[in-house]
């Protein structure tokens, strides 16, 4: 499927027009479709901020989030064209563009979105403490087709555990199920990963409360010792209820990909709107304050994978030459 295309940007856009009143003057829109993930996780939350935010900045534009399975299943819709834009988790991103276990995508990067430091959460009065201390027990890994098993397997298997083998893992139809199954005691613990994460929250916020549970300092030596491309990271104190202190941990950095027939002028002008109201999506949602330019080209594996308009952008404004 292929999007029918609008002269307004001079290049095809992506779908049937809308009219949009301004000042009593109609205005084409174009409507560009956002794949998420399953409801309940860090990826709806965000997707529908970012669309919020776009759309009132840019009459001419409407992004509209969709659900989706995940990552795993927004690369291929990207790479069939059924999406323009979709959110995607480090850790399949970094498969994607390298070809582990598939051929290369030619997906480009729109705009980093937030760092994900992955770790566990258990209810604060369990006995688990340690990530060997979940050795056996049932875990709660995240959606089937979201990037957040995939980061834990690199986790693990940086420890000589296997998620499959070792642990009871759990798959989620949803993401938001997760929390209950903590607290209810159907399984041990819950996998997650980022800053002001859904799940996270909900498991903090329990009547029961929580405890994070990351790698050690010792373990996470071991682990990027054998995957180099997950990235030190830190939770900041008070990141979710009662949480005192930092959290240091492994991760990645999630994107907003597109798909490889995006206009140039069409990724400029989303660019130039995204990084023209950091301020207000910061203000909106806590986890956009992680999008911005710079964080973009730091934390893209390859300057070539960021999308050629978006970049004419970024040589505008300074960020790169």
């Amino acid at each position: 499927m292929r999007f029918a295309i609008l002269t307004l940007l001079g290049a095809a856009l992506l779908a049937s027009p809308v009219a949009a009143l301004t000042g009593g003057t109609a205005i084409p829109t174009t409507t560009i479709s956002l794949g998420t993930a399953t409801p309940g996780g860090g990826f709806p939350l965000y997707g529908n901020a970012f669309a919020e935010v776009m759309n009132a900045a840019d009459p001419q534009i409407s992004i509209a989030p969709r659900n989706t399975k995940g990552s795993n299943e927004n690369i291929p819709l990207l790479e069939k064209g059924e999406l323009d834009l979709a959110l995607v988790a480090g850790e399949p991103a970094y498969e994607a563009f390298a070809g582990i276990g598939r051929a290369p995508v030619r997906l480009k990067i729109l705009t980093a979105i937030y760092s994900n430091p992955g770790m566990f959460v258990v209810r604060a009065d369990s006995p688990y403490k340690t990530i060997r201390d979940l050795v056996g027990q049932p875990v709660a890994f995240g959606a089937k087709g979201s990037g957040l098993p995939i980061l834990a397997r690199y986790v693990l298997d940086g420890l000589g555990l296997k998620q499959d083998e070792d642990f009871k893992a759990i798959y989620l139809d949803r993401a938001g199920d997760g929390p209950a199954m903590v607290e209810d005691g159907r399984v041990a613990a819950l996998w997650g990963a980022g800053i002001g994460w859904p799940g996270f929250a909900a498991v903090a916020s329990s009547a029961s409360g929580a405890r994070f549970i990351a790698p050690s300092v010792e373990e996470m030596t071991r682990i990027r010792a054998k995957h180099a491309f997950l990235k030190p990271l830190l939770v900041p104190a008070n990141s979710y209820p009662k949480q005192d202190a930092p959290i240091a941990s492994l991760g990645s950095w999630s994107f907003v990909l597109t798909r490889e027939d995006l206009p140039d002028d069409v990724a400029y002008r989303l660019a130039k709107t995204l990084h023209g109201v950091e301020a207000e999506f910061c203000k909106k949602l806590a986890q956009a304050c992680e999008t911005t330019a710079s964080n973009t080209v730091a934390a893209a594996p390859r300057p070539e994978l960021i999308h050629p308009g978006v970049m004419k952008y970024f040589r505008e404004i300074g960020v790169v030459k």
